[in-house]
């Protein structure tokens, strides 16, 4: 089983956006930290970023039912249907997840096309989003103390 953590539009932007909403974090030190932990805790993670809504829905169908999706679908999440078709067509499981607390921003930002056909959506707990969606997953998917 692999985690694939995918990231939309802006993403690979993180350290030119506002540090006051999303922390100072470049997308090398996302990657990097999520990448760390993972291998610490012997879990196969493979990354995808792509501000082109087509390139991500590619990625997404070639992914094998049996591995896990942790999804940043950035400014996508609101009104992509095509995204959220591709998402509900993914049997396996998948977790949205947000740096920002999508809440209490601009009210567009407040509903996600995308996270109902998910199994879960985690949403302002910065690069520990991502670690606690891919926890979420291999708790699923393992038994505690077998190995992936």
């Amino acid at each position: 089983m692999i985690v694939h953590v995918i990231n939309g539009p802006n993403l690979n932007m993180l350290s030119k956006r506002d540090p006051t909403v999303y922390g100072t974090v470049g997308y090398g030190e996302l990657v990097n930290e999520i990448q760390s932990w993972c291998e610490a805790e012997r879990i196969k993670v493979n990354f995808f970023q792509s501000n082109h809504e087509g390139e991500i829905i590619d990625y997404m169908q070639k992914i094998p039912v049996k591995d896990g999706i942790v999804i940043n679908p950035g400014a996508f999440a609101h009104y992509s249907y095509a995204l959220r078709d591709a998402l509900e067509i993914f049997k396996g499981l998948k977790v949205e997840v947000h740096i920002s607390n999508i809440f209490r921003r601009e009210e567009f930002r407040s509903h996600s096309v995308t996270a109902p056909v998910c199994d879960g959506v985690i949403s302002g707990l910065g690069v520990h989003g991502y670690i606690l969606a891919i926890q979420f997953i291999t708790s699923k998917v393992f038994d505690k103390g077998k190995e992936p």
